[in-house]
Protein backbone atom coordinates (compact mmCIF):
# COMPACT_ATOMS: atom_id res chain seq x y z
CA UNK A 1 0.00 0.00 0.00
CA UNK A 2 2.87 2.51 0.77
CA UNK A 3 3.62 2.17 -3.21
CA UNK A 4 -0.06 3.08 -3.98
CA UNK A 5 0.26 6.13 -1.72
CA UNK A 6 4.06 6.89 -3.25
CA UNK A 7 2.72 6.42 -6.84
CA UNK A 8 -0.49 8.59 -5.56
CA UNK A 9 1.81 11.44 -4.85
CA UNK A 10 3.73 11.48 -7.77
CA UNK A 11 0.34 11.81 -9.83
CA UNK A 12 -0.68 14.74 -7.23
CA UNK A 13 2.05 16.64 -7.80
CA UNK A 14 1.99 16.01 -11.55
CA UNK A 15 -1.70 17.60 -11.76
CA UNK A 16 -0.98 20.35 -9.49
CA UNK A 17 2.37 21.24 -11.75
CA UNK A 18 0.25 20.94 -14.85
CA UNK A 19 -2.24 23.51 -13.10
CA UNK A 20 0.39 26.05 -12.33
CA UNK A 21 2.36 25.64 -15.80
CA UNK A 22 -0.63 26.35 -17.55
CA UNK A 23 -1.49 29.45 -15.21
CA UNK A 24 1.54 30.78 -15.22
CA UNK A 25 2.50 30.15 -18.79
CA UNK A 26 -0.72 32.24 -19.81
CA UNK A 27 -0.40 35.07 -17.34
CA UNK A 28 0.40 37.50 -20.22
CA UNK A 29 -2.38 35.93 -22.71
CA UNK A 30 -4.99 35.32 -19.86
CA UNK A 31 -6.63 31.71 -20.64
CA UNK A 32 -7.35 28.59 -19.52
CA UNK A 33 -5.79 25.66 -21.40
CA UNK A 34 -7.91 22.09 -21.32
CA UNK A 35 -5.02 20.45 -19.60
CA UNK A 36 -5.59 22.81 -16.23
CA UNK A 37 -9.00 20.91 -15.98
CA UNK A 38 -7.13 17.70 -15.95
CA UNK A 39 -4.79 18.52 -13.92
CA UNK A 40 -7.11 20.11 -11.39
CA UNK A 41 -9.23 17.22 -11.51
CA UNK A 42 -6.23 14.65 -10.98
CA UNK A 43 -4.83 16.76 -8.41
CA UNK A 44 -8.21 16.76 -6.63
CA UNK A 45 -8.61 12.79 -6.65
CA UNK A 46 -5.56 11.84 -5.61
CA UNK A 47 -5.31 14.03 -3.04
CA UNK A 48 -8.82 13.20 -1.69
CA UNK A 49 -7.51 9.26 -2.33
CA UNK A 50 -3.78 10.13 -0.75
CA UNK A 51 -5.52 11.43 2.70
CA UNK A 52 -8.18 8.13 2.38
CA UNK A 53 -4.96 5.82 2.74
CA UNK A 54 -3.39 7.95 5.04
CA UNK A 55 -6.25 7.93 7.61
CA UNK A 56 -6.83 4.17 7.28
CA UNK A 57 -3.13 3.54 8.67
CA UNK A 58 -2.37 2.26 5.65
CA UNK A 59 0.10 4.38 4.51
CA UNK A 60 1.62 8.00 4.40
CA UNK A 61 1.15 8.00 8.25
CA UNK A 62 -1.31 9.60 10.81
CA UNK A 63 -2.90 13.16 8.51
CA UNK A 64 -3.31 16.22 9.85
CA UNK A 65 -7.12 16.39 9.02
CA UNK A 66 -6.97 20.31 9.76
CA UNK A 67 -4.11 21.03 7.27
CA UNK A 68 -5.91 18.53 4.76
CA UNK A 69 -9.19 20.04 5.03
CA UNK A 70 -7.53 23.74 4.71
CA UNK A 71 -5.40 22.39 1.37
CA UNK A 72 -8.81 20.70 0.02
CA UNK A 73 -10.60 24.07 0.30
CA UNK A 74 -8.17 25.94 -1.86
CA UNK A 75 -8.45 22.98 -4.36
CA UNK A 76 -11.50 23.40 -4.63
CA UNK A 77 -11.71 27.20 -5.20
CA UNK A 78 -8.97 26.73 -7.66
CA UNK A 79 -10.81 23.82 -9.45
CA UNK A 80 -13.91 25.99 -9.54
CA UNK A 81 -11.92 29.13 -10.94
CA UNK A 82 -10.31 26.83 -13.47
CA UNK A 83 -13.44 25.56 -14.59
CA UNK A 84 -15.76 28.39 -15.01
CA UNK A 85 -12.91 30.16 -16.66
CA UNK A 86 -12.73 27.36 -18.97
CA UNK A 87 -16.73 27.37 -19.80
CA UNK A 88 -16.72 31.37 -19.83
CA UNK A 89 -13.40 32.74 -21.46
CA UNK A 90 -14.31 36.30 -21.43
CA UNK A 91 -14.46 36.33 -17.79
CA UNK A 92 -10.67 35.77 -17.99
CA UNK A 93 -8.13 38.31 -17.02
CA UNK A 94 -4.75 38.16 -15.67
CA UNK A 95 -5.98 38.87 -12.25
CA UNK A 96 -8.29 35.83 -12.64
CA UNK A 97 -5.10 33.14 -13.73
CA UNK A 98 -2.77 35.42 -11.10
CA UNK A 99 -5.03 34.60 -8.76
CA UNK A 100 -5.05 30.94 -9.85
CA UNK A 101 -0.95 30.71 -9.56
CA UNK A 102 -1.26 32.32 -6.05
CA UNK A 103 -3.72 29.71 -4.86
CA UNK A 104 -1.55 27.20 -5.71
CA UNK A 105 1.36 28.80 -4.21
CA UNK A 106 -0.63 28.96 -1.42
CA UNK A 107 -1.31 25.21 -1.18
CA UNK A 108 2.07 24.07 -2.05
CA UNK A 109 3.51 26.48 0.83
CA UNK A 110 0.88 24.70 3.52
CA UNK A 111 1.72 21.32 2.19
CA UNK A 112 5.61 22.23 2.73
CA UNK A 113 6.01 24.42 5.55
CA UNK A 114 2.81 22.94 8.06
CA UNK A 115 4.50 20.80 10.09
Amino acid sequence: METLYLVLLVFHLLGWAVVFGGAFANLRTPKIVPGMVHGILTALVTGIAMVGLASAGVAGGDPNNVKAGIKLVIALVVAFLVITGRRRPEKVTTGYVATIVGLIALNIAIAVLWT
